[in-house]
């Protein structure tokens, strides 16, 4: 049985600990900072998501699955409950997770996303992806120069090539199991979270210049979360957590009772 890989910080505080997932193409490493800050008051998970980081691979890939690995994960490290928080892909799971297991969810925190199925929006990362030949690059810089071919964003060409490492081949490749996230793509963005009902405090957290969560999509979050809070951090897009860090540590903190 293969188990998520992690990063724990405060390891050895007894408080309710918070487990943190990443979003698609993310790895645990883009927490770090934050991981670090909320160490000093709680254990923090920071956990890879299956395909991703330093995780196991595998063809599977529904947010059946990934709310599985989260419960499985809990087991092993033996925590009965635990405040879960999930960015984009990372919030699927968590909301599948506290929708199928409530009882082990103390409070839920979801960054730039909302249940709904949303229309494919990654294409045009796949593609530059794909076209990625590491048999012909033989540096960080080549795997640049084909993803500039394709994507404008320098921010988002940075996030992407964290994903890269040397194999035992001395070959770069990716970290992400890239076939099965452009294979089973739409399983788990053009999906909505499965219907259930999350009796417990959630919050779900919105960047003022994202267009994830919309003002008509409140409707839907609190049919499934009818506890739900919902707060946008200024001046942050999709990337709420690294575009403002300290507005949002902030709202995290508040909603934990950790200030």
């Amino acid at each position: 049985m293969e188990i998520l890989n992690s990063k724990i910080f405060g390891e050895n505080l007894t408080n309710t600990p918070l487990l943190v997932f990443h979003g698609l193409f993310g790895m645990l490493d883009n927490w770090g900072s934050f991981g670090k800050d909320l160490g000093e008051y709680l254990p923090v998970h920071l956990i890879d998501l299956r395909n991703h980081g330093r995780s196991f691979h595998s063809e599977s890939m529904s947010h059946d699955d990934l709310a599985d690995d989260i419960a499985r994960y809990m087991d092993h490290y033996g925590i009965q409950k635990a405040h879960v928080l999930g960015h984009s892909l990372g919030g699927k799971a968590v909301m599948q997770f506290a929708l199928k297991y409530p009882e082990r969810v103390e409070k839920l925190i979801v960054v730039d996303i909302s249940p709904k199925a949303y229309p494919p929006h990654h294409q045009g990362i796949i593609k530059a992806l794909e076209t990625v030949d590491f048999n012909t690059v033989a540096s960080r810089n080549d795997v640049e120069a084909v993803l500039n071919q394709y994507i404008p964003e320098k921010s988002t060409i940075q996030f992407l090539t964290k994903n890269l490492y040397w194999d035992e081949n001395k070959k770069l490749g990716w970290r992400f199991n890239l076939k099965t996230l452009s294979e089973k793509y739409n399983e788990f963005v053009s999906n909505a979270v499965k219907f259930g009902v999350f009796e417990g405090d959630s919050l779900f957290i919105a960047g003022e210049k994202s267009n994830y969560i919309l003002p008509q999509d409140e409707f839907g979050i609190k049919q499934q979360f009818p506890k739900a809070k919902v707060v946008t951090v200024k001046n942050a897009g999709h990337w709420v957590q690294a575009e403002n860090p300290v507005d949002f540590a902030n709202v995290v903190k508040e909603f934990l009772g950790l200030n």
